[in-house]
């Protein structure tokens, strides 16, 4: 059901995990798991109303984000969502600068 998912870039909502942007890798039959490359968790987010928004628009005020360094490889249980992402807000979400103390 989400095969036609692996190799593009989504955002995803975890149970426990919270919400991840990432290029889906693999995931499992149920779509409960899944492995994300080159992923980012994000903490905070601003400028946009909803997961869903970002997802296809970005966010407005980038500066103000809370994303993660880069990891390279993260397995995800308990995904509730994976809405892939549109090139804008790919373009947008990627120059969000890394969150880190």
């Amino acid at each position: 059901m989400f095969k036609d998912l692996i190799g593009k870039k989504v955002l995803i909502r975890a149970n426990t995990a919270g919400i991840h942007i990432g290029t889906l890798s693999a995931i499992s039959e149920n779509g409960k798991i899944v492995k994300l490359t080159d992923t980012r968790r994000v903490h905070y987010w601003d400028g946009a109303a909803s997961i869903s928004q970002m997802a296809t628009e970005g966010v407005k005020n980038a500066i103000e984000c809370r994303f993660s360094v880069v990891v390279p490889v993260n397995y995800i249980s308990g995904v509730s969502e994976r809405i892939p992402l549109t090139p804008d807000a790919i373009k947008n979400l990627e120059s969000v600068p890394i969150w880190k103390v």
